[in-house]
């Protein structure tokens, strides 16, 4: 596809102008009549072959039949063109004369939302791209988070878009300096990161449920709405004004105006996946805060559907629990939501028809089943299948990542595999609005993701390696650990022995091997005392729990899945010494932070992702007067163990001849 030309479409003083469609002596790129009339003819190819293959449902065949002056839906919609009628006050009049071109001016420098949009990348960048090996060639100092740096890939873009308030609509930049006063600094250097449209790996952001974390963590909630309303605003102006101008010539033949590629598939842009309805109300709580527009009738909706409660509480309800768990679960813990956001020139809608909304509110664990249907409806379910709305999201923010990874990680990952695929039904879309490279089948390399979470964990890499593959390229904050050894309140003795594991594939298998050949024999034979088991994972839950089956061992479980009653029985069992052995697994530990007594050794078989429950763990082992703490890892461990012991200790353990160490 040709380089998209300035909205104007004069020719030079002295130069004729070209007739439409017709390419210039000595170029190689089409223009864009010409690009879209290839891209016209491709699609009807793929409508030719839906109709051969009918189980594929699609309807590009139906879509490319809009007349190209006629408008359609176009992701517009009465309430916007109502809107566009509303000129309420000479304010208003005078800030669309004077700024009635800015939303069409690509060559703006500090507008990076066109900068981004406008560019068309070659096959040759797509094919770069899908190989790249991501190394992170700069790196700049994390000035707000200590002893972190963000790493980068492609050109050092440092103080580039330093002024991105500037680039901000009027009224929107207006209400953020009102709302946010002497807080609106500290929430631009984040701002800035985002609006450079890199995808964002963002994992030592200290949560709201965390002592010292609200601050911290509402200004990175607050940068990354701030992006997405203005990512919104932007998109939002640029198709209504383009409406405005086909309304009053109906007869104006846009094909060779590119001014009018304005549009995705579908009109979702933006994509909040959350763990729990407490967090999405929080966000959403925020977001409607963040907006200029009228609330008076959505706080209504919001209430209704959200409840009267505050999402932060400053003192946690007094309980047995730490004060963490107390304020991550002390909301609505539903972990199942979806709902579409609309934003019209007057108001903020909540709870819309996903195709004529802007944002998208949901879990991965809603959204997946939104996409597979109803499993319990058989062959009913496909025909439920809808998920034609991700098809052009082009911000996806993963806001408590760490949070989802306890849910179920598969689920989110295989909602990143189904973003921006090609929408199998109509929605009201007119082909000759749509921008060139969602027609190029592009749109997943314009796709920025922002992922947030309080950890790093290879799940997340793999994610935002395997399927983040925007084309302004990546940022990742890298950051040395002093660990948590600290606050462990008794003098234990930790033995950490390393096993060998020649890579990931083989790494699940190894350390089975080592527990079963070097550790479970020594189980067996000692007579120190009850043995508490600790695995991080549901997969080395279940494998351990056959193996000990199997052995005919003396124990007892607490997992994710255990009723409460055998949860009661398991603790006082363990307690009382019936059972020499507890296995416990991470997940349990997060959903309900028990405090298990009567331990003497503590077995890890895998560590902790949250570097909190190390210390929990090892302090449950305070009522022993010879307690003891054993810790196994491989070198693929490093990420976890730099959390807990150091980050220059676990380079030690992980690159030492020797394969035991000891912390006291």
């Amino acid at each position: 596809m040709g380089k998209p030309r300035p909205a104007s479409t004069a020719a030079p003083r002295g130069q004729k102008r070209r007739p439409k469609g017709t390419r210039p002596a000595g170029k190689g790129a089409a223009e864009p009549g010409e690009a879209r009339k290839r891209s016209r003819r491709e699609l009807d190819d793929v409508g030719r072959l839906a109709e051969e293959a009918p189980q594929l449902d699609s309807t590009l065949g139906k879509i490319i039949s809009t007349e190209s002056g006629a408008t359609g839906l176009e992701q517009s919609d009465e309430d916007d063109i109502e809107d566009e009628h509303s000129f309420s006050g000479e304010d208003e009049r005078n800030d669309a004369i004077n700024n009635k071109d800015d939303a069409f001016d690509e060559t703006e420098p500090s507008c990076s939302f066109h900068r981004h949009v406008s560019r068309i990348i070659t096959n040759e960048e797509v094919n770069a791209l899908s190989k790249q090996k991501n190394k992170f060639k700069w790196e700049v100092p994390a000035e707000d988070i200590p002893n972190s740096k963000w790493v980068g890939t492609g050109v050092n873009t440092e103080g580039a878009y330093a002024d991105h308030i500037g680039g901000v609509k009027g009224k929107l930049r207006d209400h953020w300096q009102n709302i946010l006063s002497d807080m609106l600094n500290s929430r631009l250097k984040f701002f800035s990161l985002c609006s450079s449209y890199r995808d964002i790996m963002h994992c030592n952001k200290k949560p709201f449920y965390l002592k010292g974390g609200s601050a911290v963590d509402s200004s990175t909630m607050d940068s990354y709405l701030m992006h997405a309303l203005n990512h919104i605003h932007r998109t939002r102006e640029i198709v209504v004004k383009n409406d405005a101008k086909l309304r009053s010539d109906p007869s104006k033949d846009i094909l060779d105006d590119n001014s009018f590629l304005d549009q995705g598939f579908t009109r979702p842009k933006v994509l909040f996946l959350l763990p729990l309805k407490s967090i999405a109300r929080r966000v959403v709580k925020r977001l409607i805060q963040l907006s200029p527009l009228s609330q008076k009738d959505v706080i209504g909706k919001f209430k209704e559907k959200f409840g009267e409660s505050d999402d932060e509480v400053e003192e946690p309800v007094q309980s047995n629990k730490p004060a963490d768990f107390d304020l991550l679960f002390s909301g609505d813990t539903v972990d199942e939501f979806l709902f579409g956001i609309k934003f019209t020139k007057k108001s903020v809608k909540l709870f819309s028809n996903f195709y004529s909304s802007d944002i998208i509110v949901a879990s991965p664990l809603a959204l997946i089943k939104k996409i597979n249907g109803d499993v319990d409806k058989g062959k009913e379910a496909a025909k439920e299948r809808d998920f034609d709305f991700l098809s052009s999201i082009e911000i996806a923010v993963v806001d408590h990542a760490d949070v989802i990874l306890m849910q179920s990680w598969s689920h989110l990952y295989a909602v990143f595999e189904q973003l921006n695929q090609l929408p199998s039904k109509e929605h009201g879309t007119n082909v000759m609005r749509i921008r060139p490279w969602y027609l190029d089948q592009h749109a997943r390399y314009y796709r920025q993701t922002i992922l947030l979470s309080s950890y790093l964990t290879p799940e997340m890499n793999a994610l935002f390696n395997g399927l983040c593959l925007n084309y302004e390229g990546k940022v990742k904050l890298v950051t040395e650990y002093k660990g948590v050894l600290s606050k462990i309140q008794f003098e234990v003795p930790q033995v950490y022995e390393r096993f060998d594991a020649s890579s990931i594939t083989e790494a699940d298998d190894a350390r089975f091997d080592y527990f079963c050949k070097k550790v479970y024999p020594k189980i067996q034979e000692s007579d120190e005392g009850r043995v508490l088991l600790f695995v991080s994972s549901y997969f080395e839950y279940i494998r351990i729990r056959n193996f000990l089956k199997a052995q005919e061992a003396s124990f007892c479980r607490i997992g994710e899945t255990t009723s409460q009653q055998d949860i009661s029985r398991a603790r006082l069992w363990f307690f009382e010494g019936k059972k020499k052995i507890l296995l416990y697994s991470e997940r349990s530990h997060f959903y309900h932070r028990y405090k298990i007594r009567g331990a003497h050794h503590l077995v890890i078989y895998s560590l902790p992702g949250r570097k909190e429950f190390y210390p929990e763990l090892v302090n449950m082992l305070g009522e022993s007067e010879h307690r003891k703490c054993t810790v196994f890892f491989s070198r693929l461990d490093l990420l976890k163990l730099e959390r807990i012991v150091g980050t220059s200790s676990a380079q030690r353990l992980v690159s030492s001849d020797k394969s035991v160490f000891v912390f006291c």
